[in-house]
């Protein structure tokens, strides 16, 4: 395994530190706040380390409360609120300084059959062929911010390849739609969670910035606030995040100052495995053109 999938990788394990809390490391990505993605995946691990084994995440509703400081770890305690005899639900609470910056609620369930159906892709141009986001920042990197730069050309625990680059810094009027792919750097073991909690901290990837896709900004526009208001999201079947994953994204609204983006992992062969919705902040500080 890569040395940057490892380090993801256990950055999402957690340690335990009494019964049901756990603490867990932070990862400055270059803005110095806590990536989204990051408290996703590692409020899913510590939930799932007091669920029964034979039981798997079908749902979580996260609320970002404040932002989180980069420099310092987490703690997270787990409420126990029900284990019933099919589905368990916990309730997670993420604290820095004193301070909850994050709360999950998630929900397990036994494997169960019944019905099937689902959505088909929208269809898209295979990876192959398609320049990954470390090639497409190389083109610009003399554009790039200082402390973007080592994000934005290293090593990437999950490879991204944007189906139609958009370009964060000088940001066109498009369409509030984005297709990208998604894969592991490395192969992974067969553990479910380890998958969930990747795909969990890969989805708040290109979400957001697509509502701002319509009005030619980007979260590096000057004067443009942005950060992630809450995340939902759904596992539908068993899936592996070392394998080609498609993340289709929309953006159905914008108003008062918030964006809502909708998303879907499909596999390669069309299999739905993941739904994601997200509101966010989206706040226009730039002073107004006068006519």
């Amino acid at each position: 395994m890569s040395d940057v999938l490892r380090e993801l990788v256990q950055l999402l394990r957690l340690e335990r530190i009494e019964e049901n809390i756990f603490r867990g490391q932070s990862q400055d990505l270059g803005w110095g706040m806590v990536f989204g993605g990051q408290v996703l995946g590692q409020a899913l691990s510590a939930a799932r380390q007091t669920v029964p084994p034979e039981r798997h995440c079908h749902s979580l509703h996260g609320y970002f409360l404040r932002a989180g400081d980069a420099k310092k770890p987490i703690v997270y305690t787990v409420d126990p609120i029900r284990d019933g005899r099919s589905f368990t639900t916990r309730r997670v609470v993420g604290v820095q300084n004193g301070k909850a910056i994050f709360s999950l609620s998630a929900s397990f369930q036994v494997v169960e059959p019944g019905f099937d159906h689902q959505v088909p892709a929208k269809g898209a141009p295979g990876p192959s062929g398609i320049p990954n986001e470390r090639e497409l920042f190389g083109r610009m990197a003399e554009k790039i911010p200082p402390k973007l730069k080592t994000r934005a050309l290293g090593p990437r625990p999950i490879e991204v390849r944007p189906v139609a680059p958009h370009n964060a810094l000088a940001p066109d009027i498009r369409p509030a739609t984005r297709q990208v792919w998604f894969r592991a750097a490395d192969t992974l073991g067969d553990e479910q969670l380890e998958h969930q909690m990747l795909l969990a901290w890969a989805s708040d990837s290109h979400f957001l910035t697509t509502a701002m896709q319509p009005h030619g900004v980007s979260w590096l526009t000057p004067g443009m606030q942005v950060a992630s208001l809450d995340h939902s999201m759904w596992f539908h079947r068993p899936f592996r995040v070392d394998e080609w994953l498609l993340y289709e994204i929309e953006s159905p609204s914008a108003s008062g100052a918030r964006g809502l983006v909708l998303g879907r992992f499909y596999t390669r062969d069309g299999q739905l495995v993941a739904s994601t919705a997200q509101e966010g902040l989206m706040r226009d500080r730039r002073a107004p053109t006068l006519g």
